[in-house]
């Protein structure tokens, strides 16, 4: 079995990275008025010390020039973190819409639910769009299916420091499975909601077949599987949080439609890896999760992610 390889894609309109002097700086466009995320270093080390304890191989860039087909054919899932605004250009929509309809998976987390907000095949293959958050609040989070491998590790009612998102629809209207809610009368939200999101009031959910693929017949459909939780550092170093991140995207990799598992999908990684020999997709989601000590200081200059950054000299638009 290869390596499952996964593509973080952690690109905010209006922003670009750029190397300088063995760190990276923000080149800001704030006239387009996007929000960039400061937990984006902290929760790429995150996920590439998880990739390396767990048998995945992590790759990251905010390069929208990058969403070619011949460079994400590679990848045995594309995972959006924390994005913001118009993210990718038609030539990269239309690249990611064939590594969909090819067999690809595509796992969400936070934000990511805050882009491409006119592209309809995305709209369908996060599930549901950001409207709205209150204030980062103390809320309680309530499991809705314990039986899922992101839910099962985690209390009843998990009580989070977060932003609790309100959507633009329901995600059920396009077949996800809710696994988390939250309990409103926990925290204070004002409002005004414009939109049905539906009830209970969905965080995280899950796809079996990605409702985003151009058409439902296709022999290899791959799913998708979101979480709304993740805005702080804090949350990036939180164990019971990134137990529940690795869990969906255990699950997302199994989907059988690509390389890492099926040697006749037509997308993923084909090489085996150089990661531990102890470390299985198997076991990954009852492992002991050891969290990462870095902050957001630290992670802007780390090795780690500098190695997985391509220069980006263009501004999003």
């Amino acid at each position: 079995m290869a390596t499952p390889k996964i593509l973080i894609y952690s690109a905010t309109a209006g922003y670009a990275l750029v190397l300088c002097d063995s760190s990276y700086s923000l080149l800001v466009t704030k006239t387009l008025g996007r929000y960039r995320h400061e937990s984006i270093p902290t929760a790429v080390e995150a996920l590439q010390s998880l990739g390396t304890r767990h048998g995945i191989s992590f790759e990251h860039t905010e390069d929208r020039n990058k969403f070619q087909y011949g460079f994400l054919e590679q990848f045995d899932a594309l995972l959006f973190l924390s994005n913001s605004g118009e993210v990718l250009d038609q030539d990269g929509k239309d690249a990611f819409q064939r590594y969909l309809d090819a067999g690809g998976n595509y796992i969400g987390v936070h934000g990511a639910s805050a882009c491409l907000f006119t592209t309809n095949f995305y709209n369908r293959t996060v599930g549901a769009l950001f409207d709205y958050h209150p204030p980062l609040t103390n809320a309680t989070v309530v499991v809705t299916d314990a039986s899922h491998p992101s839910t099962s590790m985690l209390p009843q009612r998990w009580d989070v420091v977060d932003e609790m998102y309100n959507f633009r629809s329901d995600p059920r209207t396009y077949g996800s499975k809710v696994i988390l809610s939250v309990d409103e009368s926990t925290y204070t939200d004002d409002g005004p909601r414009t939109h049905d999101q539906g009830s209970p009031h969905p965080i995280a959910w899950y796809q079996e077949r990605l409702a985003g693929v151009s058409s439902l017949d296709r022999p290899l459909i791959g799913r998708s599987w979101y979480t709304s939780l993740g805005h702080l550092n804090s949350t990036w170093q939180d164990e019971t949080f990134l137990s529940h991140v690795l869990g969906g995207i255990t699950w997302t990799l199994q989907s059988n439609t690509t390389r890492a598992f099926n040697s006749n999908a037509n997308v993923g990684n084909t090489l085996q890896g150089t990661l531990s020999s102890s470390a299985t997709i198997s076991g990954a989601t009852t492992a002991s999760i050891s969290s990462p000590t870095t902050n957001a200081s630290t992670a802007n200059k780390s090795p780690a992610i500098l190695g997985a950054i391509v220069l980006a000299l263009a501004i999003f638009l």
